[in-house]
């Protein structure tokens, strides 16, 4: 393997730079956008209960904020509801926003890592063919070792690029995708809170 990454010369070093930080960015989402952390089960029921109760604390309502992203944006609409329907959704839909963009966090560069990690690759290719030609004006086509280096420097970075590029790809569409889901599903616990409790709905969530 390093007689690989050194045959593809330098450029094989920012391409590997590339997948380990696309690893470390795929293995972060996969833990932070697990359903069961973003939208615990039964969460909206729970707290519900402890508002009809009249259980429900600040410091419960701190835990319920700091437990899950979806417990951030119901307590945000629970501060807000005394204050009337139309400001308890201003509220949770400026919350839902500071949410959404901590579940896109990272995407971006894993997106820059898809799209830079070929170009690395082909830039690597031009150097390789270069040194090729450079290499045939100096000593002829004569030396087929020198001729085979040069090409087989090309052909190393382009495949590596790829290699990185493709599943870094597929992983950006996965995340934006399971993002979206996400927050369809917060939409509608949020949008059930502010009907039950501006008594547009009946309590059985």
């Amino acid at each position: 393997m390093f007689e690989l990454i050194k045959a593809g010369g330098w450029l094989m070093l920012p391409i590997i730079a590339c997948s380990i930080a696309a690893m470390a960015i795929c293995f972060e989402r996969l833990w932070f956008l697990k359903t069961n952390r973003v939208i615990p089960e039964g969460l909206l029921a729970e707290v519900w209960e402890l508002i009809r109760s009249g259980e429900m604390t600040p410091e419960r309502l701190r835990e319920i904020a700091e437990g899950s992203p979806l417990g951030t944006v119901i307590v945000a609409g629970v501060r807000n509801a005394r204050y009337g329907r139309d400001v308890m959704k201003d509220s949770i839909e400026e919350t839902a926003s500071h949410v959404i963009h901590e579940m896109e966090r990272y995407l971006n560069s894993l997106g820059t890592i898809a799209a830079i990690t070929p170009l690395l690759g082909l830039l690597g290719t031009v150097i390789g063919m270069i040194k090729v030609f450079t290499e045939i004006m100096i000593q002829g086509t004569g030396n087929a070792n020198v001729l085979a280096g040069g090409i087989s420097e090309a052909l190393i970075t382009t495949a590596a690029g790829l290699s990185i590029a493709i599943p870094a790809l597929v992983m950006h569409r996965y995340f934006q995708r399971r993002v979206h889901t996400l927050v369809l599903t917060m939409e509608q616990e949020a949008v059930k809170l502010v009907e039950v409790l501006h008594g547009e709905r009946d309590d059985s969530l």
